[in-house]
């Protein structure tokens, strides 16, 4: 108890100079917590809804709901929204990743329901799409190059390389308290081409990359070599669903282990605000107790919380406790 006390004490020094920490990170700070819910996908996760080739999901930060592609069929995408509680009246910006059906066609279907929207397509489009979206009364935002949609999210921008040089892509950036999150829609340019790319553009820890990776037609070595490229590129956590196939999902589980994020339709991922430890909603002292008592543990031992691992680094050190500060009363 005289450790966890001495802790205790340090963090609560280290809150009466939060403000100033605050306000030096802020370009840093994410902000509050994200949900990410897979709305269209082929792959099977919540029994209740029905699967479609495809790829779509719903992005919740800091107060705004944005849709990331729209999979192939507008009447599976608004049913499966609707089982799983998502009110498309609440989205206010769309991102499409490429122009392929499969990530274009359930647009009418949100569209036709609440027009009120940003919709963010790569420049190269075909004008009779954009057109289109803009006879709804929506807003049409061209994307060239790396755009900031809101605070903590961005496009990657048009991207193209190798093989599929011709199909140009777009992928979601989205910036959390445990690092970043990218989502792909097919991974056409190439999903450690990607990531390479998103290091580039943000400082900052790949969390996690999700979404569809475009393996199916690999080689047990090719996917392989691509799971070892994103280790190598400081990916924690993956989550290919979609166009990356069985094959791939395989290894990438068994490769991955605790880090698999097994992703299909109807998966939810959440990643609470920093401290919210309890999950009350607030980051307050009880908060702060529970990253005091796991203060210098790591994973399998007794007193490890992995809520309290803010820097992913499987210790619990004075930087987590730093950061539990930061957001101290919010």
């Amino acid at each position: 108890m005289i450790v966890i006390s001495k802790w205790i004490f340090l963090a609560v020094t280290l809150i009466i100079g939060s403000t100033v920490l605050a306000n030096a990170s802020s370009t840093n700070s994410s902000g509050g917590g994200l949900r990410l819910t897979i709305v269209y996908d082929n792959n099977y996760y919540d029994p209740r809804l029905r699967t479609g080739w495809g790829f779509s999901c719903v992005v919740e930060l800091n107060g705004t709901a944005i849709l990331f592609d729209t999979g192939g069929d507008p009447d599976l995408l608004v049913e499966n929204m609707a089982k799983l509680d998502v009110n498309i009246s609440k989205i206010q910006i769309v991102v499409l990743s490429h122009i392929h059906g499969d990530h274009v066609d359930g647009l009418p279907g949100i569209l036709e329901i609440n027009p009120d929207m940003e919709v963010y397509v790569p420049v190269s489009f075909p004008t009779s799409f954009k057109a289109e979206i803009e006879a709804y009364g929506s807003e049409v935002i061209e994307v060239e190059n790396a755009t900031t949609i809101r605070s903590n999210v961005m496009t990657t921008g048009e991207f193209s390389t190798g093989s599929c040089a011709r199909t140009i892509e777009q992928s979601l950036i989205v910036k959390t308290v445990k690092g970043v999150i990218v989502i792909t829609g097919c991974a056409h340019p190439g999903v450690v081409d990607i990531i390479k790319e998103t290091r580039e553009l943000v400082d900052d820890q790949i969390y996690l990359v999700i979404g569809g990776f475009h393996l199916v037609q690999y080689t047990e070595n090719g996917v392989y070599y691509v799971v070892d490229q994103l280790r190598d590129l400081g990916v924690v956590k993956a989550g290919p669903c979609h166009c990356s196939g069985d094959l791939a999902r395989t290894i990438f589980a068994d490769s991955y282990g605790d880090n698999y994020v097994e992703a299909g339709v109807g998966k939810i991922i959440e990643i609470r605000m920093c401290t919210d430890l309890n999950d009350d909603g607030v980051a307050n002292t009880d908060d702060l107790l529970i990253m005091a008592n796991a203060f210098k543990s790591h994973p399998g031992h007794e007193r490890w919380n992995l809520l309290a691992d803010m820097d992913n680094n499987d210790f619990i050190n004075i930087i987590d406790i730093a950061k539990a500060a930061i957001e101290y009363g919010s």
